[in-house]
């Protein structure tokens, strides 16, 4: 396997639409406000979080089930900054929209930003042939509240494109997060 750099990065997404919409440079500064930064770096593509946010709440006092998942678990937020309660866990959704290419699987791992207040972003792995928006996990681990700014990076995908395709991708097995929009909770 091999890591992807940002010339490779740049064709896959313009000629075969691998990431939509696509920024072919790093933002750090929108309107000449400073923003944490997005777009194609040295080796990854740093995503940016949609505005729409699913924070968990012990409100109900339902029990997280991934068997059986109870919507009563959190509350939706639409905003541009999204408040973790303290030692909290909020779900999200990259703006971007991916088409990963058979021969490459795609990690996330957090940007330091984040990672420096105590805010952990957790992806599965992006599979061979699977698209959607990403579902971000946030879990705060601090004992303060912490923001989420939607609009702005968040967090880093890392292409790695194999010697060889696999013999079965996401899209053969039917998997049952293909083509999801927005914040797509827990399916048995």
């Amino acid at each position: 396997m091999t890591i992807r750099a940002d010339h490779w990065i740049r064709r896959k997404a313009l000629e075969d639409g691998m990431i939509e919409p696509f920024e072919p440079g790093q933002v750090s500064e929108v309107g000449g406000a400073r923003v944490i930064s997005y777009g194609v770096s040295s080796y990854g593509y740093d995503v940016r979080c949609a505005s729409e946010f699913k924070v968990f709440t012990n409100i109900y006092s339902a029990t997280v089930d991934p068997k059986a998942f109870d919507e009563r678990s959190f509350v939706h937020v639409e905003s541009d900054i999204c408040v973790i309660p303290p030692n909290a866990f909020a779900l999200a959704s990259t703006i971007e929209y991916f088409r990963i290419p058979r021969d490459v699987l795609t990690l996330c791992v957090g940007k330091s930003t984040y990672a420096r207040c105590g805010i952990i972003v957790n992806v599965t792995p992006l599979e061979p042939e699977w698209h959607g928006h990403v579902t971000l996990e946030f879990s705060n681990t601090t004992n303060l509240p912490a923001k989420i700014y939607a609009g702005e990076g968040v967090a880093q995908m890392l292409f790695f494109e194999a010697d060889d395709p696999c013999e079965e991708s996401y899209q053969d097995r039917q998997g049952k997060y293909q083509g999801q929009r927005g914040v797509t909770l827990p399916r048995p």
